[in-house]
């Protein structure tokens, strides 16, 4: 009977099995036939096929022996991306439909074509674009041609085994397109790179110049050029250089130095590159006005001028006027000129040198006084806050001078046989009243002498405050008694000079780097001229943030930020923040672990840089969307003789499963719709022991790898019905263990 038994099992099975046979015929669609496979396009290969019946979808399959690249297409061609340049794949479709899918048709290869080379170009010379690229891999040759952007002219084309190529008789300053690919050994030809390039234009022609003595000022002007967008005019000498641009055909240089000798070109540019200077020749300017200037009066009545020869002066003429309108000259090509005068009186002096240029500017006006007056041409020479220099021509008999400053009950004087004198101890800012007496024994002190007014330099901020907004702006705030002042405060660091200025007690410094040191300082400035700089103080910034901050989760309640090194940022505060709770992590290092984090939560993460000194940079905040949690409830059950349905717990908040059963004869995977709590699994081998994880799918469509494993056994029990029988007993449900 125990022998009866078993066979009758084993027809039972085969009947059973043939059934199922039977039964998968009907319902799996057919195997398709590749009928070709090309590559048009580096990265892309397209399939074509003959359409199965039944079939909803198909799947291609490309696989090079590295990497595996799958797409799902709806019908005949289809095209698989993603794939590498010059790379053979073995190419396979499936059949898909609501029964399931086929097996894989038969495989067929196919190469992409190759890859498109990078170009470099750029124009050595007007008539000339030279194209540059790197190696394209399995190529074996290129093909370069070039045409007018405008589609005009002939299209010249070029092939080579190199990596670059120089087009030559070219039009100067036009656009041309450049188009390159490149071939393998069986000549076909891959993806083409198109880009433009524009010839640099050839040098102006035709340059004039014209010179203004009085304005020194040179005119320049030339025939334009084809392609130019811009010009430059050079004036070259050997101890200045002067410049103009413009996009015209003429270009004036001003502030020219006198006596000087220059070589004027004229370059033209485009986005290539500039042409060669054009040369226009030698341009000399004015002299300058004669320097060393002396005067003597020796003997009495005789007045001599002498003063130093200068670069470019032809000749020289002497004026000599005195205060009563007198006036008389001297033309000559020497460096001194005699004139007769007369005592009591003050003569003016100036001398100018001539070329063919002109005249030269006009340089200092000297005086001398015969006979002791009053000093008429008292100069301050230096004026400070506390100090103020003054010199003046010698008068008429003077044997001394006494100079005197006035402001109210302060008064300070001066006694010297000398024409100058040095007024020390002044106030700051304040007004004085300055009179230069001339005095001599036989006439005493000429109190007939005028004032003259002169206020001291501005006095000293002192700065009492410096502070930082939340707009990152640094407000420096000072103390001074100046009035009608104008301040500016400076902070000068490693990183450079930043000002501002202000009429007030304030002013606002921005846009200082972060990470940086600064030694802020502030200066007065009034009519009298800049005060000293007041003692500096310290400011630092706050240190630089990250240029960049990542988030990836570990484990479901653990998640890693990391972000990038800031200038001066020792250690950094991260912060995770929810409606339910706040995380938080201080660390030096650029990366942080934060835990408890709660699934399918929305997180608000911050970032804060603190430097060695406790400056604290708010930088960056990021909204953050913990992944889905892991279900819980993973229960199996028997679906007819050979299928399983698994069932869980939807977790917190929505979200798309995805089932694997890993077991000794294959991985079933299998996809719920949207919203459902249960997967099915058809056609599962029993007699297997198989590991079951449901996953969470993340937007990006990747399943979380860190959901729990449960393991669970299928038996195979014997009955009409297909049941399976485990440990003896008849069971409907799946064991687990």
């Amino acid at each position: 009977m125990a022998g009866g038994w078993k066979k009758c099992l084993f027809l039972i099975g085969f009947r059973l099995i043939c059934l199922k046979t039977v039964k998968n015929d009907e319902r799996t669609p057919q195997i398709p036939t590749i009928d070709q496979a090309y590559s048009k396009i580096s990265n892309s290969i397209t399939v074509e096929w003959a359409t199965v019946p039944g079939a909803t979808s198909y799947l291609l399959t490309a696989e090079d022996g590295d990497t595996v690249i799958e797409t799902m297409v709806a019908n005949s061609p289809g095209t698989v991306t993603g794939l590498k340049a010059a790379t053979l794949y073995q190419i396979t479709i499936r059949s898909i439909s609501a029964a399931g899918r086929s097996q894989a048709s038969p495989p067929k290869q196919a190469k992409t074509v190759l890859a498109a080379p990078i170009l470099e170009v750029s124009s050595p010379s007007p008539d000339s674009i030279l194209v540059q690229w790197e190696a394209v891999y399995m190529a074996i040759g290129f093909s370069v041609s070039i045409m007018q952007a405008n589609g005009l002219g002939r299209i010249w084309k070029e092939n080579t085994t190199n990596t670059s190529l120089t087009f030559s008789s070219l039009d100067a300053g036009t656009l041309y397109t450049i188009k390159a690919y490149a071939w393998n050994a069986n000549g076909i030809p891959g993806d083409d790179s198109t880009c433009n390039q524009r010839t640099s234009p050839r040098a102006p022609a035709n340059i004039q110049v014209s010179f203004d003595s009085g304005a020194l000022k040179a005119s320049v002007s030339w025939t334009p050029t084809e392609g130019a967008f811009n010009y430059t005019v050079m004036a070259l000498s050997g101890s200045s250089e002067r410049s103009c641009s413009t996009t015209f055909s003429s270009c004036s240089i001003s502030s020219l130095q006198c006596g000087t000798e220059y070589l004027i070109s004229v370059l033209a540019s485009n986005d290539a590159g500039s042409s060669k200077s054009s040369s226009a020749g030698t341009l000399k300017t004015v002299a300058c006005a004669p320097g060393r200037v002396m005067i003597q009066e020796d003997p009495p009545g005789h007045l001599s001028v002498a003063w130093s020869n200068v670069d470019l002066g032809d000749y020289y003429v002497a004026f000599v006027k005195s205060d009563d309108g007198w006036e008389v000259h001297c033309n000559t090509s020497t460096t001194q000129c005699s004139f007769l005068s007369e005592c009591g009186f003050t003569y003016f002096i100036s001398v100018f040198a001539y070329n063919k240029a002109g005249q030269s500017p006009l340089g200092d006006v000297f005086n001398y006084t015969t006979a002791p007056c009053c000093p008429s041409d008292i100069n301050p020479v230096l004026v400070s806050s506390e100090r103020v220099e003054m010199v003046w021509s010698p008068v008429r008999g003077a044997e001394l001078y006494e100079t005197k400053a006035v402001a109210g009950s302060n008064v300070v004087e001066c006694n010297d046989t000398a024409p100058a004198c040095t007024l020390s101890a002044l106030e700051c800012d304040t007004k004085y009243s300055i009179t230069v007496y001339s005095f001599s024994e036989v006439r005493g002190i000429n109190m007939s002498c005028r004032s003259r007014f002169i206020t001291t330099g501005p006095c000293s901020p002192e700065i009492i405050n410096i502070s930082k907004d939340a707009f990152s702006m640094i407000h420096v705030h000072w103390r001074s008694t100046n009035n009608d002042a104008t301040y500016t405060v400076t902070a000068q660091g490693e990183k450079g000079l930043y000002q501002c200025s202000s009429t007030g007690e304030s002013c606002t410094l921005g846009d200082l780097p972060c990470g940086s040191v600064f030694s802020v300082t502030a200066v007065a400035e009034t009519q009298a001229g800049w005060s000293l700089p007041s003692y500096s103080m310290p400011l630092e910034t706050v240190p630089c943030c990250p240029t960049g901050m990542t988030v990836t989760q570990v484990t479901q309640s653990v998640i890693n930020v990391s972000w990038t090194i800031g200038m001066a940022a020792q250690t950094y505060v991260t912060v995770l923040e929810s409606h339910i709770g706040q995380s938080k992590c201080h660390t030096h290092q650029s990366h942080c672990l934060l835990g408890c984090i709660t699934c399918g939560i929305n997180y608000t993460v911050a970032l804060k840089a603190i430097s060695a000194t406790g400056l604290t940079a708010d930088c960056a905040y990021q909204s953050y969307s913990s992944n889905a949690c892991c279900p819980l409830g993973v229960k199996l059950y028997r679906l007819g003789p050979n299928g399983i349905r698994i069932y869980w717990q939807a977790s917190r908040g929505s979200a798309n499963y995805s089932t694997d059963l890993y077991g000794s004869k294959g991985i079933f995977t299998c996809t719920p719709s949207a919203g459902l709590s249960f997967c099915d699994v058809t056609e599962i081998p029993c007699g297997d022991v198989y590991t079951v994880v449901v996953s969470p799918v993340a937007e990006t469509g990747l399943k979380l790898t860190f959901c729990p494993k449960k393991i669970y056994s299928v038996t195979c029990s014997g009955s009409t019905l297909g049941m399976v029988i485990y440990r003896g007993k008849r069971n409907d449900t799946v064991s687990p263990r």
